[in-house]
């Protein structure tokens, strides 16, 4: 088998040291796109973990007196560093992940805007003075870091929400390990390698790989951790938390989605089928937010698919590396497999399918984008989130039953809108169940905007100001 030559060589981070693979447990890591072995995951230890939260809680007592401003400075010398690796950054990412090349140069430079910002943000995490009943008293709120905290991240965008995490962590004085996906570890290992050529001080940050269950078992029974974060599945966002809750840990949660798209009559569907598209197949569809459900006005369901397929139809399918390729591989032998179990099930109770489902002919987990319309509702795919290149519609006739459909699942992720009618976009604003929605645009997700669902999709925020509220609490001081 072919081996990838200049994918870096994978260790642990613990404690400011690196940690070689040697000696422990390893999983071949290969590439989705061809199939070629790209390197070695080394598995944590319990000593390794050990070594993790005793650097993590002494480097907090520090860390935590450290000012703002020396954190946001150090966060901004990482950040500029990942802008002059992006390059190297970028293609080792498409490596390990899939996506093209050019969306993984947006994401490293998303992850260098998140260690800027929170480096700015945490200079603002005010308290307050409250007006006392008496004039020999003074009431003060501040603002403290929470603790040390686990960070559990997914593979689907390796470099971007590591950093969110890790950032706000830092920046508003907590400490944190973090466990990056078993498929995409060489990203944030190369976000800790920024931190630490920035001069991050020893325990700070720890990045351990390996046995997702027995790192996050063993972490969230610790004393030590005071905080979580996670982004990944519903079911086990749940198992996560009910261990958080054990030891009475704050969680943050972004959970599964599966996000609505409703398309009024009035709509402009060229722009809404360019940009639904677009947004659709980003990522082979393996995306949190990926717009999914397309609930169409009756009256121009069939000029939008038309209009969707024609775009869909014109996306080149192909290995990120390769010049001009607009949608890579799905990330594991798994997704494929899942995708045609859910189309099937959809085919067979009267969904129409208009273009893809199959995969390619050829090495990597590639498979076509599809296109299933009027889908029925008690479908396997309308209550499951497909998490690939796969969209599906169904038509509304009134305002009322599009509401009701957009809101009919128990998650509340994202969800958009396309309307020219003012009116009926403050009611969307008023009357989606969800943590975002974007209304003739897709555009929800950057550095300064709150990231987070309701429902089954969690609770807490990641980036914007809000990102900071999870990692501080609050302290009443009354002094007289």
């Amino acid at each position: 088998m072919m081996v990838a030559t200049d994918y870096p060589v994978l260790q642990l981070f613990l404690v400011g040291r690196w940690q070689a693979a040697a000696g422990r447990v390893t999983t071949a890591l290969h590439d989705p796109a061809s199939g070629m072995l790209i390197g070695h995951l080394p598995h944590a230890t319990a000593d390794d973990l050990d070594q993790a939260l005793n650097g993590a809680e002494s480097a907090f007592k520090s860390w935590r007196q450290t000012s703002a401003m020396e954190r946001g400075n150090l966060l901004k010398r990482a950040a500029q560093l990942l802008r002059e690796r992006l390059p190297t950054l970028a293609a080792n990412l498409t490596l390990e992940q899939g996506k093209p090349l050019t969306e993984a140069r947006i994401e490293i430079a998303a992850a260098a805007d998140i260690f800027e910002w929170f480096a700015e943000e945490g200079r603002r995490a005010y308290g307050r003075i409250i007006p006392a009943r008496s004039v020999d008293i003074r009431y003060q709120v501040l603002r403290e870091p929470v603790g040390p905290v686990a960070a559990f991240a997914p593979w689907n965008f390796p470099a971007v929400i590591p950093a969110r995490k890790i950032a706000a962590a830092l920046a508003s004085g907590c400490t944190c390990i973090i466990k990056p996906a078993e498929e995409t570890p060489a990203t944030c290992l190369a976000l800790a390698q920024a931190l630490s050529d920035a001069g991050l001080p020893a325990g700070v940050l720890s990045v351990v790989t390996g046995d997702p269950s027995f790192i996050s078992d063993y972490l969230l029974r610790s004393n030590v951790i005071r905080k979580i974060s996670f982004t990944g599945s519903t079911a086990v966002g749940r198992q996560l938390g009910s261990l958080a809750a054990q030891q009475l840990q704050r969680s943050t949660l972004e959970l599964g989605g599966h996000a609505p798209v409703l398309v009024f009559e009035d709509a402009d569907l060229d722009r809404a089928a360019a940009i639904c598209v677009e947004n659709k197949f980003r990522n082979a569809g393996q995306v949190c937010i990926s717009p999914t459900r397309f609930y169409v006005h009756e009256r121009v369901h069939d000029a939008f698919v038309q209009r969707f397929v024609e775009r869909t139809a014109a996306l080149k399918v192909g290995h990120g590396l390769q010049p001009g390729t607009q949608m890579g591989p799905l990330a594991n032998s798994r997704r494929p497999h899942a995708l045609k179990g859910l189309i099937k099930d959809a085919l067979d109770r009267g969904a129409e399918l208009h273009c893809g489902a199959q995969d390619i002919g050829r090495e990597g987990h590639f498979f076509r984008p599809t296109l299933l319309a009027r889908v029925p509702a008690e479908s396997r795919v309308m209550q499951e989130e497909p998490f690939g290149p796969l969209a599906l519609t169904s038509t509304f006739s009134h305002l009322e039953e599009a509401l009701e459909l957009a809101n009919r699942l128990p998650f509340g992720l994202a969800a958009y809108g396309f309307t020219e009618s003012i009116k009926t976009a403050h009611t969307l604003s008023n009357e989606v169940e969800c943590g975002m929605l974007g209304i003739n645009n897709m555009q929800i997700n950057f550095a300064e905007t709150p990231f987070g669902g309701v429902k089954h999709s969690g609770f807490g925020s990641e980036g914007g100001s809000e990102g900071l509220d999870g990692y501080l609490s609050t302290k009443l001081v009354s002094l007289s």
